[in-house]
């Protein structure tokens, strides 16, 4: 056989290994391995440094998604002793899509498990999260400090299995070492026991330590192990710098250690005779084909049967773009049978809420889980256009304040969206009515100013895309079991490029009141735009009161008007939702009025960034500029323009 087949056989052989390994990890999820809380030192729940410490966790989870899986960040907002310092690492060989989540998973839970340690370290298979009140980022840790995970099983032949642990471990750990990707630090090995029996390592050093100190924390972690998990068949050891793993089975993303496209090398032919030659050919190809036939055969019958199950209750996603002209890669596509099945026929007894597009109705799929589903009207051409835009537009967005696309339906004239379900529907639903109203203290709405000032934040700077709203209201947030807000609605949603900044256009959607000055007479949007929006409904949060058919005098006024006057006579209290008595903080209710203010000053450039307000509401010590008069402000005669402030 000559040389070019040969290598083209083994080339084929060894990539359908590798697919079929991968295929086998597809949908492997990480899970919590363990933290470290130590209780040297503690913070109050209402001190500088958890405010710190609540951005800086956003921030990271932000930036979960980077493709080098190492981020880092500080935020020192007002008290020099209250700053935070933080860092995450992923696996080197997982995706930045598993990376975002498992950031994500570890942000939130972190908190949960270390509530008051100003210092904290929590790990999980894919990723690795860590705080603390003193710089963290460069600064190796002398003192290993070690979390262990071992399966149970021990080896038959314990002394002669540790040797080759060892001598693969060694080799793993100078991989990470002369690893040249200055963002990586990362390396897997293989080695054999036996003819049949391998070893499979992996190590990884933060990078941004340097090679002495990632050489010292392996060396350790191959101590450890060889002590604490002598014999085991497969175990972990995870400390502050590093981390190590062996296992008898294959564990990590193969593609990491060889790339699939690359065949192993061929051995030049040898100097035997023909006949040797082409028995030696014969066997090289049984050997080859055999193996490539039987692992061909069992992807086709293993994805065969994946395909049967997933069409049950939905149609699996594609690569293609549908009847609609929407991409299905990242999120379901499911059949009208089945959400006509679990809404009861869109009955009026699973009927959660409606909208301008369309009807929202209460469903469980046949796995278990309650969802939402958005019903567009099949007379708006309109809402066809939501719809479109929605999909494109959520589907690619993950963070905890905005709410979650599960998938959608497009079956001739249906256009169904199916959201994650939230039990406490929209913010307007208790704001706005003089029962439910007493539900929300002010704790609960300080909590929710926050969580849409994160969401929007998000949305305008630290998502994979800029994205103007457009139409944020208190109907188009979302409360949850805990009343946390969820961002919803993006139907009329804009994507900015990375460095566009203002849009244009000549029709005018979204909803009076909260829309600026700028959109509402040229056209013209930006993320700006959103802080406006966000600045009526900051003030209607605060005051319990509409925006629009505002009367509290016997002189017509609106909201913005009535906050500024009180604002500018030393008076803002008074606007202070009367149900709240005096159960609210002061300078939290001071600073959240100034805040709205500011947002909805007519010049754009005089609004905050969503960044600088989540910085605003996390330290009341922040230097309060005097905010003029609000874009659109209602004047009575006579009140000339730029009357005089305090």
């Amino acid at each position: 056989m000559d040389s070019p087949f040969r290598g083209f056989l083994l080339g084929l052989g060894y990539t359908l290994c590798i697919f079929f390994l991968l295929t086998l990890f597809a949908g492997v999820s990480s899970q919590r391995l363990g933290q470290f809380c130590p209780n040297t030192s503690t913070y109050t729940p209402s001190s500088n440094y958890r405010a710190n410490l609540d951005v800086l966790l956003s921030t990271l989870s932000s930036n979960g998604n980077r493709e080098n899986g190492f981020y880092n960040s500080t935020v020192t907002v007002g008290d020099r002793n209250a700053a935070v310092y933080g860092l995450f690492m992923c696996r080197g060989d997982v995706s930045a899509a598993d990376c975002g989540a498992c950031v994500s998973d570890a942000s939130a839970t972190v908190l949960q498990l270390c509530p008051n340690q100003t210092t904290a370290t929590i790990w999980y298979n894919f990723c690795t999260l860590r705080y603390s009140g003193e710089p963290v980022y460069g600064i190796p840790n002398p003192s290993f400090v070690p979390l262990y995970s071992y399966n149970g099983n021990n080896h038959s032949q314990p002394d002669s299995f540790m040797m080759s642990v060892n001598k693969t471990l060694t080799q793993v750990a100078a991989g990470v070492v002369n690893d040249q990707s200055p963002d990586r630090k990362f390396a897997t090995e293989e080695g054999n026991f036996t003819e049949s029996e391998r070893i499979y390592s992996l190590a990884q050093c933060r990078p941004d330590i340097g090679n002495p100190d990632c050489q010292t924390c392996l060396r350790k972690a191959i101590q450890e192990l060889q002590s604490c998990c002598y014999s085991r068949l497969s175990a972990t050891a995870l400390s502050l710098d590093c981390n190590m793993k062996y296992a008898t089975e294959p564990f990590y993303n193969i593609s990491t250690a060889a790339p699939p496209w690359a065949p192993p090398p061929i051995s030049p032919p040898s100097s035997t005779s023909a006949g040797n030659k082409g028995n030696s050919s014969s066997k090289l190809i049984i050997a080859i084909v055999v193996p490539v036939i039987g692992v061909t055969l069992f992807i086709a019958i293993f994805c065969f049967v994946r395909i049967k199950k997933e069409k049950i209750s939905k149609t699996t996603a594609q690569t293609k773009e549908d009847v609609s002209g929407i991409s299905t890669q990242q999120f379901s596509q499911y059949d009208f049978a089945t959400l006509q099945t679990i809404t009861n026929g869109f009955s009026d007894e699973t009927k959660i809420g409606q909208g301008g597009y369309g009807s929202v109705y209460k469903g469980k799929l046949p796995n278990g889980l309650e969802v939402a589903v958005k019903r567009l009207s099949r007379n708006s051409k309109q809402g066809a256009q939501e719809f479109k835009n929605e999909v494109g537009v959520v589907a690619k967005l993950q963070h905890r304040n905005l709410v979650k696309l599960l998938g959608f339906c497009s079956e001739g004239e249906e256009k169904i969206l199916i959201y994650e379900f939230v039990p406490n529907k929209s913010l307007d639903y208790f704001l706005f009515d003089t029962e439910k109203k007493h539900l929300l203290n002010w704790s609960r709405r300080y909590k929710i100013i926050e969580g849409i000032a994160r969401g929007l934040l998000y949305l305008h700077e630290d998502s994979r895309l800029k994205i103007i709203h457009r139409d944020l209201k208190a109907s188009n947030v979302l409360l949850d079991k805990e009343m946390n807000p969820k961002i919803a609605d993006f139907g009329i949603a804009k994507i900015f490029e990375v460095d566009q900044t203002q849009g244009n256009t000549s029709t005018i959607v979204g909803t009076h009141g909260y829309m600026s000055p700028e959109y509402v007479m040229y056209g013209n949007f930006s993320v700006k735009s959103d802080v406006y929006s966000f600045g009526v409904l900051l003030l209607e949060i605060i005051t319990g009161k509409k925006n629009f058919n505002f009367a509290e005098s016997s002189s017509p006024q609106d909201l913005l008007s009535y906050a500024w006057k009180h604002s500018r006579d030393n008076t803002p209290l008074r606007i202070v939702d009367p149900v709240l008595g005096e159960s609210y903080s002061r300078n939290e209710v001071i600073q959240c009025i100034n805040i709205g203010l500011l947002c909805v000053q007519e010049d754009i450039c005089e609004r905050p960034t969503m960044a600088n307000v989540v910085l605003m509401l996390n330290n009341h010590s922040i230097a309060r500029s005097s905010p003029r008069e609000p874009g659109f402000f209602f004047r009575e005669r006579s009140e000339p323009k730029g009357a005089k402030t305090n």
